[in-house]
């Protein structure tokens, strides 16, 4: 399968961050450089009280939170960075997931996105710290490392509206819980990849509408 000339691609929390920090200005009165300098001149120093702080001036939560982050003496996380920080960091998350004794995982890993990637040109993989996310238009699957496994978590939709004859597929509660992911396969071998690769299909084409 031919490879992505971009191995990952730019997580969506990155593009929404940047939008809201954009339009602090004309939603607030307030740029985020000049909310920075209000909350340091008369805000108080702890964080949750500096978030608190914030929304009593009118911020909502997202953007009280961001500020009180940009206003903190570390640099934010590179979901909340620029589109060239988190490009820079991905790789470096997946390298963290795959080293030591999980190094042995990382072809399969790579054989899954690649295989993902074959589904159609709109698939994106946008890794955040312990697991890989798999994007349409929302996540439809999600790869994460154990020790001598992978699991493929896959958005299915209802249990009760899944069936699988081999038993392989298992309902991890999400449905219930109201979470995207709600099936996972268990993935040791890239032999398992025949067997996954109908359940990703599925989960990529039920994300046909935003």
């Amino acid at each position: 399968m031919p490879k992505s000339p971009v191995p990952y691609d730019l997580h969506p929390s990155v593009a929404y961050v940047q939008g809201i920090l954009a339009n602090l200005g004309a939603r607030t009165g307030r740029s985020l450089e000049a909310w920075i300098a209000l909350l340091d001149a008369e805000g108080p120093a702890e964080s949750k009280a500096k978030v608190a702080w914030l929304k009593a001036r009118g911020l909502g939560a997202t953007q009280a939170g961001l500020v009180a982050q940009r206003a903190g003496a570390g640099p934010g996380h590179a979901f909340d960075d620029t589109p060239e920080g988190y490009l820079a960091a991905a790789p470096r998350y997946v390298e963290g997931q795959y080293g030591g004794k999980k190094a042995a995982l990382r072809p399969l890993f790579e054989a899954i996105t690649a295989l993902a990637r074959s589904l159609g040109p709109d698939v994106k993989v946008c890794p955040c710290e312990t697991i890989v996310p798999l994007y349409r238009n929302h996540v439809f699957a999600e790869v994460k490392p154990f020790a001598s496994r992978l699991d493929l978590g896959l958005a299915l939709g209802d249990p009760a509206a899944v069936a699988d004859p081999s038993g392989r597929l298992q309902d991890t509660g999400g449905f219930a819980k109201k979470d995207r992911i709600t099936h996972k396969l268990e993935l040791a071998a890239e032999a398992d990849l025949e067997a996954a690769l109908p359940w990703l299909r599925r989960a990529y084409e039920r994300d046909s509408k935003a």
